[in-house]
């Protein structure tokens, strides 16, 4: 068995792999232009609900003002390992993305942690109240 085939083998939606990520620059620009914004200490996280049944779905914007290609790559690891960790499987059809500030440089792993989950929730939380009323 190669390492190609293995390494996709462990990537499916539940691992957070590639259909829980948002990755195209249309899916990014739908969420900042329809969705809505929540600031919290160390980052803003941005929010749509959509119609389609899928679950989640979780983006990362780390932007050159944050430092050189290490520090970003570093808080981008370090941001996708806590989304993995805190997303819910399946839940309701929510894109959220997450922009962090120079600050999470300087945050251990369980304060980052600690603050994806609660922008996740809050995200999720306020998505359901924006929801339309059949």
């Amino acid at each position: 068995m190669s390492t190609a085939s293995s390494a996709a083998e462990c990537k499916g939606p539940a691992q957070g792999g590639r259909s829980r990520r948002l990755l195209k620059h249309a899916d990014f620009q739908r969420v900042y232009k329809g969705g809505r914004r929540q600031f919290t200490g160390n980052m803003t996280v941005f929010f749509l609900r959509r119609t389609d049944s899928a679950g989640q779905r979780v983006g990362l914007t780390v932007g050159k003002v944050l430092g050189g290609a290490v520090e970003r790559n570093r808080i981008k690891r370090r941001m996708r390992e806590a989304v993995r960790i805190s997303m819910s499987t399946g839940g309701s059809p929510v894109d959220v993305i997450f922009h962090p500030r120079k600050s999470v440089l300087d945050m251990t792993f369980a304060q980052l942690r600690a603050e994806v989950e609660r922008g996740m929730k809050l995200a999720l939380e306020r998505a359901r109240v924006a929801e339309p009323q059949a």
